[in-house]
């Protein structure tokens, strides 16, 4: 399957956070060109300020696969990363991450800061943009209907 693919995948599972009323983020964690992992965000409703997509999907691929390194694993998530799920997806060992829309405000992948380029002993691969428009779309109306509700 191709990157495109797999974020589809991902975007399919931000359709179900968003359906819970979370932020609509998903995360796929892909081994051997198959899914062994998925994660929507859900901070909210599962009280956890760590049930980010990423931590979710990385959590779900562990278990499935019987170990806390994901070597040989790509992650694919909707939005770019933030300092808490960059440094997970390191402590992880994943070897390559594909993320869709930038984040201005924690993106933690050359947005606001680059963990991925610092002194750190595991550095994945990282790309970014993978159906960006198709992904800050999402979250730009999600975020809209928001304000709106609020108005």
């Amino acid at each position: 399957m191709s990157d495109e693919l797999f974020m589809r995948e991902a975007l399919a599972l931000a359709g179900e956070a968003e359906t819970l009323g979370e932020v609509p983020v998903g995360a796929v964690v892909v081994k051997d060109g198959a899914i062994v992992g998925r994660g929507f965000n859900q901070p909210i409703s599962a009280h956890d300020p760590t049930a980010h997509a990423e931590v979710i999907a990385m959590r779900d691929a562990a278990a499935r696969i019987g170990n806390y390194r994901l070597v040989d694993c790509e992650l694919f998530v909707t939005l770019e990363p933030c300092a808490m799920c960059a440094g997970a997806i390191m402590h992880a060992r994943v070897k390559r991450l594909i993320y869709g829309a930038p984040d201005p405000k924690t993106g933690a992948c050359g947005s606001v800061i680059n963990l991925f380029e610092t002194l750190l002993s595991h550095h994945a691969e990282v790309a970014g943009g993978v159906l960006a428009d198709e992904c800050g779309a999402r979250l730009k109306a999600f975020f809209s209907q928001r304000r709106s509700i609020r108005s």
